[in-house]
């Protein structure tokens, strides 16, 4: 019988060290790309690709994150008292109707591996999505929605993917794979962070997952890796032996706001499409900058 993915897990426990101090009191997840936080792009990534439940592995530290996406009372009182209908609407699609949001605690940060191990009271056996917030990726379909409709076809756990430069492959996992289609390649092996001369390619794992329940399994049989966690490419790489996984290039541009380089990226990108401020926006840059 063929399972769809309805589940969504999105870890946001970590500390977000490299934007401190704005991170101090506040979740890198809640940084804003011009008037949306980057948690709430990924949710929608999520919700158009038909998602349902939509489960944060979070901290005591991301209570932002939980009230972001909770019912505002006071404020929907008051923007309705002021006729302020637009708004209204607009903090109200935060949270649609028909969609779960579940909240897990992390009380340690043991990993992405670990985290995802925290969903698996809630996942059950069902196939999930590990969604990376800050990994904004800019796709028509969304990107989780092109990997969805590839684990409809093949029903099989699926890996984000991109080509990235030979230099920066300690900071990926990377994949072993061979071509299958256009986008679609069969992962024959996948090694955490490996340097420049170890590396098996240069295709990348980003922040887009489909994994099926299996995974749990290998998790919980994980010995720590890579800076003492338990690594979620050293599951999927047990994984392997006995499911197929594949490597699906998706269409799309990826902006890697963990870094503060691609989080400016991303906002002057996105601010030049934003239909408020797109064209004052871009003659503010013309007029500085050309």
């Amino acid at each position: 019988m063929m399972q769809k993915v309805k589940k969504a897990v999105f870890p946001v426990a970590g500390l977000g060290t490299r934007f401190l101090p704005a991170t101090k009191a506040s979740p890198k997840e809640m940084l804003p790309i011009v008037d949306k936080p980057l948690i709430q792009y990924a949710v929608e990534e999520a919700m158009d690709a038909g998602i349902t439940d939509i489960i944060f592995i979070s901290s005591r530290t991301k209570r932002t994150v939980e009230d972001h996406f909770d019912k505002a009372y006071e404020l929907e009182t008051e923007l309705a008292a002021r006729g302020k209908h637009r708004d209204l609407e607009l903090v109200q699609s935060i949270r649609p109707a028909g969609v779960n949001f579940i909240y897990i605690r992390q009380a340690e940060a043991l990993g992405l591996g670990h985290a995802v191990l925290c969903a698996q009271p809630v996942v059950g056996n069902e196939p999930f999505a590990v969604i990376l917030a800050d990994d904004l990726i800019d796709g028509s379909p969304a990107a989780m929605k092109q990997m969805v409709d590839q684990y409809d076809y093949y029903q099989c756990s699926v890996l984000g993917v991109q080509q990235v430069a030979p230099e920066d492959t300690a900071s990926y996992g990377i994949v072993d794979a061979t071509p299958m289609s256009e986008r679609v390649s069969r992962v024959n092996a996948i090694v955490e962070k490996p340097k420049p001369e170890d590396a098996p390619s240069n295709l990348g794992v980003v922040g887009r997952y489909i994994l099926t329940p299996r995974i749990f399994h290998h998790i919980q049989n994980l010995k720590p890796g890579a800076g003492g966690e338990l690594q979620l490419t050293d599951a999927i790489a047990a994984l392997l032996k006995e499911q197929q996984v594949l490597a699906y290039a998706f269409d799309g541009v990826r902006y890697d706001c963990g870094s503060k380089l691609g989080y400016l990226q991303a906002t002057v990108e996105y601010a030049l499409k934003h239909s408020e401020v797109s064209e004052d926006f871009a003659a503010y840059l013309k007029s500085h900058f050309c």
